[in-house]
C-alpha cells in the first residue's frame, strides 16, 4: 500500500539542473521509484552522466542539453519531449545560479540579471512550456526548488545575496499562483525550500572566502543558527521531492516545505 503511493512507475519526470548536485539525487530517487527520468542541463555531458548513472543502476533515463533560461532552447526541449512520449507527469524546476555573497549596493547589474534569468525566468519558461503536456497525464505535479533565503532576510555574515533571495522569493510566488491557476485541472504545484546543504551551489558559496578562518567562522555561525546543528545533503532532501512528485501527496498543492533543520523556526 505504501509502496504504491510512492510508486512512479509509468511516469515521466523532467529534472532541470539534472547534471549534478540536487538534480542528480532527484533523478536517482525518481528512477528508483520507477519513473522514466530526463535530466536537463546546460552542461550536456553532465546530464548524460546522470542518465548513465541511472540506467547503470537499472533505471530509465535519457538526457537533454538545454539552457532553460533561453525561450528558444526551451521550445526545442519541449519538441523533443513531445517526439519521444505522450506527456510529462512531473517537472522538477531545479536549475539554479548561486552568485557570490554581496550587499545590495555592491551587486553588478549583469550579475543580478543572470541570477534572475536562471533561477526564476527558467522556472516560468519550463512551467509555461510543459503545462500543456502535463495536463494530458493523470496526476501531474510540479516541484520547484526554492530556498529559505527566499523566505526571509539573513544578515550578510550568513550566506546572503539579494538577487538570489529575490529569485527564490519569486519562485515561491510563481508556485503559489500555478497551484491556484491549475488546481481545477488536477495539476499540483509545490515548492521546497532547502537550507544549509552540503555538496550544492549554496554550500559552495560558503567556501568563497579569502582565508580558511573566514570559512570556519561562517560554518560555526551556521551551526549555531540551525537547531539541528548540522548541514543536510541532497540525498536527505530527495525523498521529500519524491513525496511531492508522487500520489502520496495528492492533496498537497500550493505548499512551501522547508528542509532546513529548523533554521526558519527561530
Amino acid at each position: 500500500m505504501i509502496e504504491e503511493r510512492f510508486s512512479m512507475a509509468g511516469r515521466r519526470a523532467v529534472v532541470t539542473g539534472g547534471g549534478g548536485g540536487f538534480g542528480r539525487a532527484f533523478c536517482r530517487i525518481l528512477a528508483e521509484a520507477g519513473a522514466e527520468v530526463i535530466p536537463v542541463d546546460i552542461d550536456g555531458a553532465a546530464a548524460e552522466e546522470t542518465a548513465s548513472l541511472v540506467t547503470g543502476a537499472g533505471g530509465q533515463a535519457w538526457a537533454i542539453e538545454c539552457d532553460v533560461a533561453d525561450a528558444t532552447a526551451v521550445e526545442g526541449m519541449t519538441e523533443r519531449l513531445a517526439e519521444t512520449g505522450s506527456g510529462v507527469d512531473v517537472l522538477i524546476n531545479n536549475a539554479g545560479n548561486s552568485p557570490p555573497s554581496r550587499r545590495v549596493a555592491d551587486i553588478p547589474v549583469q550579475e543580478w540579471d543572470d541570477v534572475i534569468a536562471v533561477n526564476l525566468r527558467s522556472v516560468f519558461l519550463c512551467t509555461r512550456a510543459l503545462i500543456p503536456m502535463m495536463l494530458t497525464t493523470e496526476s501531474p505535479s510540479i516541484v520547484n526548488i526554492a530556498s529559505v533565503l527566499g523566505m526571509r532576510g539573513f544578515h550578510p555574515d550568513v550566506i546572503s545575496q539579494a538577487g538570489y533571495a529575490a529569485s527564490k522569493a519569486g519562485m515561491i510566488g510563481l508556485t503559489l499562483q500555478t497551484a491556484a491557476d491549475y488546481g481545477e485541472f488536477g495539476l499540483r504545484a509545490n515548492a521546497v525550500a532547502p537550507g544549509w546543504h552540503l555538496g550544492t551551489n549554496l554550500s559552495k558559496r560558503a567556501g568563497n572566502f579569502a582565508t580558511p578562518e573566514q570559512e570556519a567562522r561562517l560554518q560555526r555561525t551556521l551551526r549555531e543558527r540551525v537547531p539541528l546543528q548540522r548541514a543536510s545533503t541532497a540525498e536527505e532532501l530527495a525523498p521529500l521531492v519524491l513525496y511531492l512528485a508522487s500520489d502520496a501527496s495528492r492533496f498537497v498543492s500550493g505548499a512551501v516545505m522547508t528542509h532546513d533543520g529548523g533554521w526558519t523556526a527561530i
